[in-house]
């Protein structure tokens, strides 16, 4: 998402959002062009049409080579958090169903699910979305754009994320295979991402580690015949599927909008465009934010705030810049993963092994007793200064609702936490969020870590 300011104080009181479905020719004046029609995009354009500028939104989804074109909302609207969140949903419905039958719950065989009906739910659902974000833009038109030389899907195959997309196929009864290159969760703490491929395994998913696809053929039956190599063997392997999902990241669209012929500076090796601390690239008026700028976190809800504080401050109605450091944010994987702040390993290389303290505890979830579930995974750390007054560098937690716990303790980040903060918390009995408030035992310690009792 990129945005173009006709000049940084120059705004009129004239309160206008424009989205055209047609071809334009000839000129127009706006105090505000957006490139993208995504979360943090649609965020910044509304903010500024509310402040009264005169502003446009340019928006275009090449169409896949299997005809797939998204309306508004972007990744996350359309192929990304809300349709992942409610797939994710189906898979908890399918582990609930069988824990039903432990609390009692008669059930008749076979349980069963249906692909087309959760399709539809969710497409229903995603498309209510694209027309309310038609409904708010108020007096609007949209301009599709057409880019040159936008890159194509892959002949066979789909995209999505690779742990959360195989989990919720598990979930619903589906034979899926996870193929990884070199380790899981990249960027993420990779103590807790060993338990979430851990706790997938044991759910069924299973992994090739270390393997490179090297081919893909659609055989006569119409299946897809997958040719990789193991890297720590060297040994070249087949198999057979009906789909192939590649979860290999995404590249920037930023080639095809000509930004070298304007003098747009790019990282070289991304294709992301670099930015200063106030979305500033190296071209005045011309900035950008959200998943295309460099060194971001791609997430939707930094779009979001970013977008609303750069609109705010060319309107000059503020100064204040967006904060990414302490962004939360949760994998939606079978067994949730929350975190927000350092990883183990970023903390230990920003201070020193002996300068941090890690308070750790594996705990079982109230909901997994009765239902005899396995809980080895669950598991909660977090990460402080040894030193003063141990200032939390990093909370991770996973287990049944990590999203819901992680937003809530997010806040107190905001506020300069400390463990001793953390003790002084009272809990909510019986939650898992709870535990975090009890943690009292140290990695350093080497003491086990497992709660027990109430």
């Amino acid at each position: 998402m990129a945005a173009l300011c006709r000049g940084r104080h120059r705004w009129k009181k004239i309160n206008s959002l424009h989205i055209f479905t047609r071809s334009l020719t000839g000129k127009y004046e706006y105090d505000l062009v957006v490139i993208g029609g995504g979360s943090g995009g649609l965020a910044c354009s509304k903010e500024a049409a509310q402040l009264g500028q005169k502003v446009a939104v340019l928006d275009y989804v090449e169409p896949s080579v299997k005809g797939t074109k998204w309306g508004l909302g972007g990744t996350c609207v359309n192929v990304g958090c809300i349709p992942k969140k409610l797939m994710h949903q189906a898979a908890l419905l399918g582990t609930a169903v069988k824990d039903a039958k432990k609390y009692g719950w008669q059930i008749s065989e076979p349980v069963s699910h249906d692909w087309a009906t959760m399709a539809e739910g969710v497409q229903n659902h995603v498309r209510s979305l694209n027309w309310g974000h038609r409904v708010q833009l108020q007096d609007n038109h949209v301009i599709h754009c057409k880019y040159d030389d936008v890159p194509g899907a892959m002949e066979h195959g789909i995209t999505n994320v690779a742990l959360e997309c195989a989990g919720f196929l598990t979930g619903i009864g589906l034979d899926t295979t996870v193929m990884v290159r070199s380790i899981a969760l990249r960027g993420f703490d990779q103590q807790m991402a060993g338990l979430v491929t851990d706790y997938m395994e044991a759910y069924g998913t299973k992994f090739a580690w270390k393997c490179v696809p090297r081919s893909v053929d659609k055989l006569s039956s119409g299946a897809l015949q997958v040719t990789w190599m193991d890297t720590q063997t060297g040994k070249e392997q087949k198999d057979t599927y009906d789909s192939v999902l590649w979860a290999v990241g995404r590249a920037p669209e930023t080639k095809a909008l000509g930004l070298d012929k304007v003098g747009v500076q790019l990282n070289n090796e991304t294709g992301k465009i670099v930015v200063g601390a106030d979305e500033s690239t190296s071209v005045p008026n011309i900035y950008a934010f959200g998943d295309i700028s460099e060194g971001r976190p791609e997430l939707t809800p930094t779009a979001i705030k970013a977008g609303k504080l750069l609109a705010r401050r060319l309107a000059g109605q503020s100064a204040e810049l967006m904060n990414y450091d302490n962004v939360p944010t949760t994998v939606f994987t079978p067994l949730e993963y929350g975190c927000v702040g350092l990883s183990e390993e970023e903390a230990e290389r920003r201070h020193g092994t002996d300068a941090i303290e890690v308070y750790h505890a594996f705990y079982k979830p109230l909901e997994f007793t009765v239902a005899e579930r396995d809980a080895s995974q669950c598991y909660i750390k977090v990460v402080c200064e040894r030193r003063g007054d141990q200032k939390i560098l990093g909370l991770h937690f996973t287990g049944p609702n990590a999203g819901e716990v992680t937003q809530g303790f997010a806040m107190s980040f905001q506020c300069g936490a400390t463990y001793s903060h953390l003790l002084q918390t009272v809990g909510i009995h019986p939650t898992c969020a709870e535990e975090l408030i009890k943690l009292n035992i140290t990695k350093r310690s080497g003491l086990d870590a497992t709660v027990t009792g109430c």
